[in-house]
């Protein structure tokens, strides 16, 4: 018997149950403790639908056991083949990353970089090291480098005497080796030594972005918290929110490993997650953060509660699983691209060299929000991909497509902060 709670099924159910929109759904959840039966519904349309689908696939070689499908509208099931069993299902892995950031942090929560010195400024130069601690951002740039190298300008600092010190779990521009980010870093500082790559971006950087010079005498080392270090500036990243929609749009490994990292590792994620979605471990088999590798093994039912508990969960801030996933008609670049999912369907996608995953919410007129999850096995990955969109479509045209999905729109106040404007000035100026 599933749960109704643990398919994450609680906004549509408030719709069936005549429940009035104010109706804040988390405190439903936090006063229940005993297991709600889920309801299976007979859905014809479904059956066909699918049937056809997989029918289509067994003549080219597929076998029906190994693909993995689960449809659910409300707390209905309408569809369930294979969809308990866990299976390879590659980037899927980065909703159940996403859910334990969530459960841990919260969406508002910014990672704090902070620049230190071990020395004291005295003309211009910086008499000792420049250290870099890093907090977990996952999503530091090269416009952030220079946006702090701007700042150590502002504190008169134009020479480094000493060595440029990394510290703590940072990561620049997706390199996850400490000594490589901190090269990096060490070049955005200077413009005199930028590469075509920086350049490229500098030129998309706001105009009144001027060029940092500081040159770093010394060598990019690794190294631990020096009780002696003087902090010179604090630097906050983007809150989680935005962190995670651009994880999931471009399905970023590095960003999502450094997640799981600090959250403390693969089996924090399960944990979390599992407890969130309220699903079997068992349903949550990973080895990293990012679905990286077929040991990564999620069922197509675990995959659906994970995503409507982040809709659940983020419901009392105003906020959708459109603020943390792709969004078919609007997301057009990322794992989107050359993608015919129907319009305002949220979702997440997964590939490796014999799985193709899709997940998420589709929205329509008859059934409402439809959450669903297709995992496939198989080696023509293009051929997959093109079927899933097409399963979609039948099913949407089936249901309906004239549809409102305003209850699943990304929230139009969530503006995304400059780097200027999240750095804070420790020292006056030398």
């Amino acid at each position: 018997m599933l749960d109704l709670l643990s398919a994450g099924l609680v906004s549509g159910w408030l719709k069936l149950a005549g429940l009035p929109t104010s109706f804040d759904p988390s405190e439903m959840i936090a006063h229940t403790t005993i297991q709600t039966p889920f309801w299976q519904s007979n859905d014809p349309t479904a059956e066909k639908v699918v049937n056809s689908y997989l029918k289509f696939l067994n003549s080219q070689g597929l076998k029906s056991a190994e693909q993995g499908i689960w449809l659910q509208s409300g707390s209905n099931l309408l569809l369930n083949n294979r969809g308990t069993t866990a299976i390879p299902a590659a980037s899927l892995t980065k909703v159940a990353t996403s859910l334990a950031a969530l459960q841990t942090w919260g969406a508002n929560h910014q990672f704090e970089t902070l620049i230190s010195s071990t020395g004291a400024i005295e003309n211009g130069t910086l008499q000792g090291d420049l250290v870099i601690q890093g907090g977990g951002d996952p999503l530091f740039l090269w416009e952030d480098a220079i946006a702090l190298g701007n700042a150590l300008r502002q504190l008169g600092i134009t020479r480094i005497s000493g060595n440029l010190i990394v510290t703590g779990s940072f990561m620049i521009s997706f390199r996850d080796d400490a000594i490589k980010s901190g090269e990096l870093f060490k070049k955005a500082l200077n413009s005199k030594t930028w590469d075509d790559d920086i350049r490229d971006e500098f030129g998309e950087m706001p105009k009144e972005m001027i060029r940092p010079m500081i040159d770093i005498k010394g060598k990019v080392q690794t190294g631990s918290v020096s009780p002696k270090q003087i902090v010179l500036i604090r630097y906050r990243s983007l809150p989680l929110v935005h962190l995670l929609k651009y994880l999931n749009v471009h399905s970023q490994n590095e960003m999502a490993q450094l997640l799981a990292d600090n959250l403390g590792g693969v089996k924090t994620v399960i944990e979390k997650a599992s407890t969130a979605a309220n699903i079997s471990p068992d349903e949550l088999r990973l080895i990293n953060g990012s679905g990286l590798g077929t040991e990564n093994q999620i069922s197509p039912h675990a995959a659906c509660a994970m995503f409507s508990a982040i809709e659940r969960t983020m419901h009392p801030l105003n906020m959708t699983i459109a603020d943390f996933f792709p969004i078919s008609g609007v997301d057009r670049n990322g794992t989107l691209e050359d993608r015919d999912i129907p319009k305002h369907s949220v979702i997440k996608t997964g590939t490796l060299n014999q799985v193709s995953a899709l997940a998420g919410v589709l929205p329509t007129r008859d059934r409402g929000l439809v959450w669903f999850a297709i995992i496939n096995r198989g080696t023509d990955i293009l051929e997959l991909r093109h079927q899933q969109d097409l399963l979609l479509e039948s099913l949407q045209k089936e249901w309906g497509s004239d549809v409102d999905a305003s209850g699943i729109q990304p929230s139009a106040w969530l503006k995304e902060t400059p780097s200027a404007q999240r750095i804070e000035l420790m020292q006056n100026r030398g």
